[in-house]
């Protein structure tokens, strides 16, 4: 499967997850020219800018790990820019949703809050 369509299976298997857990998804896939947020979401107090890794096993590292000090950043930068256009009162931080795809088809979702 080509790496943009298995990313996009990982980030609707993301949503969907955090729907599930009480989530109100704001928005996907916001980008600006500094950088990207998969998934902006709303829970109680909070509002969680989601980047999503996806993989196929942890063979080679955790999907977390590849969340690196520079994406990271290019995160940030595009959290920032979205504060600037949504005023909010929530509480903003950095969540990482692993989502890992079995040879079925299946889904194992982890997800860390205050990742970053």
């Amino acid at each position: 499967m080509d790496r943009r369509l298995i990313g996009a299976w990982g980030e609707s298997e993301a949503a969907r997850f955090l729907r599930k857990r009480g989530y109100r998804l704001l928005g996907m896939n916001y980008r600006t020219r500094m950088g990207e947020v998969d998934i902006i979401a709303q829970k109680g107090r909070f509002l969680a800018f989601v980047e999503v890794k996806t993989r196929s096993d942890a063979a080679h590292g955790e999907a977390k790990e590849f969340v690196t000090p520079r994406k990271q950043e290019r995160v940030r930068l595009a959290a920032q820019d979205w504060l600037t256009k949504n005023e909010t009162e929530l509480q903003p931080r950095f969540d990482v949703v692993e989502v890992y795809r079995g040879a079925d088809g299946s889904a194992e979702v982890n997800h860390i809050e205050n990742a970053f």
